[in-house]
This record gives structure tokens, sequence and C-alpha cells, in this order.
């Protein structure tokens, strides 16, 4: 018995990234389609979406290869293909760049923090100062907190005090 190709597999992928760093080869495919909506029961949806990502070593072995589906609000003339796996591809920064330096800055993941408004109060001022940090043009927020927590009467010149 032969397996029938995946419905996706009959269309080429409407746009494709492919990059190069950190020992590895990262290959993104997206497809997308507004032809479903009378047929899904979801409110404001516009779009589905699939993507196609594999990540293979520089000699070419695979090393993930995961397919993710979506639906999005955003019409395909506000966001074809191309922006659609640009904008999923950015949502990664921001877990990159806040959450990652919140907890390795600030050892969130450790913190005893845990009721009513405590760890969303906690989560606001750790995000302010690596912003205050970030304006400050630092770009290794790890040292520049070891460094103010070294001279703490430095700190208030951050703010303008």
């Amino acid at each position: 018995m032969t397996s029938r190709p995946s419905v996706w597999r009959l269309f080429p992928p409407q746009h494709e990234t492919v990059d190069k760093g950190h020992g590895r080869i990262e290959t993104r495919r997206i497809w997308s389609s507004n032809k479903l909506k009378e047929y899904i029961e979801f409110p404001h949806h516009q779009q589905v979406v699939r993507i196609e990502r594999s990540v293979t070593d520089l000699a070419g072995n695979l090393l993930r290869h995961e397919i993710v589906s979506g639906i999005t609000s955003l019409t395909p003339e506000k966001a074809g293909p191309e922006r659609l796996l640009k904008i999923c591809r950015e949502h990664w920064g921001i877990e990159n760049k806040l959450h990652y330096v919140r907890d390795i800055s600030y050892d969130e993941d450790r913190c005893r923090i845990r009721t009513k408004s405590g760890p969303r109060v906690m989560a606001a001022l750790r995000n302010l100062s690596i912003g205050i940090l970030r304006l400050q043009k630092h770009s290794n927020i790890a040292k520049a907190v070891r460094h103010y927590a070294a001279k703490p009467y430095l700190t208030l010149n951050l703010i303008g005090i």
C-alpha cells in the first residue's frame, strides 16, 4: 500500500528562507491560504498557515523537523507568506531578547515570589531595568547588572537622579 502525499506537498511553498549559523542550517517554508474561511469557525480568522522547519548540521544530517499550523486574523493583503514567516520568526526574538535575559541576569526561574500580584510586579521591574540598560547602550545586560550591583550609587544616574 502506498501512502498518499500530504496535500501541502502537492504545491511548492509560497516562501522559503535558509539561514546558516551556529553549526547548522535552518530551512523554513510556508504555505498560506484564505480559502478555508467558510469552513473554520474561529473568530476573526483570515488565513490558515502551515510552516515547516528543518534543521540540519553542516554535513546535511537532519537534526530536527517540525510542522506548525496556525490561524491569523491578518488578511493576505496585510501579510502575505513572506511577512507571515517573518512575523513567526521574530516572535522568538522576544523570547531571546527579554525572557532569556530575565532568566539569566535575574535568575527569574528560581524566584520564590508566587502569590497575588508579586510575580507580575517583579517581572515589570525586571523589564524596566533591562529597558533602562538597553537605552544606555549596554549590550551585555548580565555584565551591566553586575556592574551596577557593585556600585549602587551609580544606579540613580541611569534615570537622571
